[in-house]
């Protein structure tokens, strides 16, 4: 267990890595607020991390939606007094080629992956400034450095939360903490929301060697461990017999 117990909200935790993340961080004794759309999982979740000695609570959450944002960050507030930790980890994957012309599923990716994250920056950013201190986590992919077939509204995503997660850094004043974390092949249900038959079979034969979601919850562990002068900024996170 930490000796200091911060307040983590986390996006996307009701399954995959959101799920491991909020396991792990209760493990550490942070207080936890989660959000996602599947109430019946963050129920489940929090009753076990609760009944187990941790902190937590839920909140059902859309990330496309600013004001659902706002208001996840406002429960938070409201039930902890404070925001120290901010993963924004909700992010859908379907992959197609471009002449696939999926433009609703290239939608969906810009509005959860991309906007997501804007939208909890907007609403949890203001009250780490008003406390005097806080940590952004954003969860990008190896898709953030990289462009594969069928993936390039993805990746194209992926690449603009490592953008805006630097520009995040360099516009703070040393009060707030921003780390970008990359998993390689992860074991998730991303993969369960491709649509195409060309992209979906790729994704099979891609995904053979996978990391557990656990070891990417380390990974942000380590970085919200970090005393406060530390910045872990990026963290590449690959299965290692993988060259992906």
């Amino acid at each position: 267990m930490t000796q200091t117990s911060k307040v983590v909200l986390v996006t996307g935790a009701s399954s995959g890595i959101g799920e491991a993340t909020a396991r792990r961080l209760a493990a550490d004794g942070h207080r936890l607020f989660l959000g996602a759309r599947r109430t019946d999982r963050l129920d489940a979740l929090t009753g076990e991390l609760t009944d187990a000695g941790g902190t937590a609570a839920f909140r059902r959450l859309d990330v496309t939606d600013a004001a659902d944002v706002q208001a996840f960050v406002s429960a938070a507030c409201e039930r902890y007094g404070r925001v120290d930790v901010l993963v924004n980890n909700a992010g859908v994957m379907p992959l197609s080629p471009l002449e696939a012309l999926r433009t609703d599923e290239w939608d969906r990716m810009i509005d959860v992956n991309l906007r997501g994250v804007l939208h909890g920056i907007a609403a949890a950013l203001p009250v780490m400034r008003a406390q005097g201190g806080g940590h952004v986590v954003n969860i990008a992919s190896v898709g953030a450095y990289e462009v594969s077939p069928t993936a390039a509204v993805y990746c194209a995503t992926k690449f603009a939360v490592r953008a805006i997660s630097e520009g995040l850094r360099q516009e703070s004043t040393g009060d707030i903490r921003v780390t970008l974390v990359s998993p390689g092949v992860t074991e998730s249900e991303l993969a369960e929301g491709i649509s195409d038959p060309t992209a979906r079979e790729a994704m099979r034969a891609y995904r053979a060697v996978a990391l557990p979601a656990s070891a990417v919850a380390e990974a942000i562990a380590y970085a919200v461990s970090q005393p406060r002068q530390v910045d872990v900024n990026e963290l590449v996170v690959r299965p290692a017999a993988s060259a992906q």
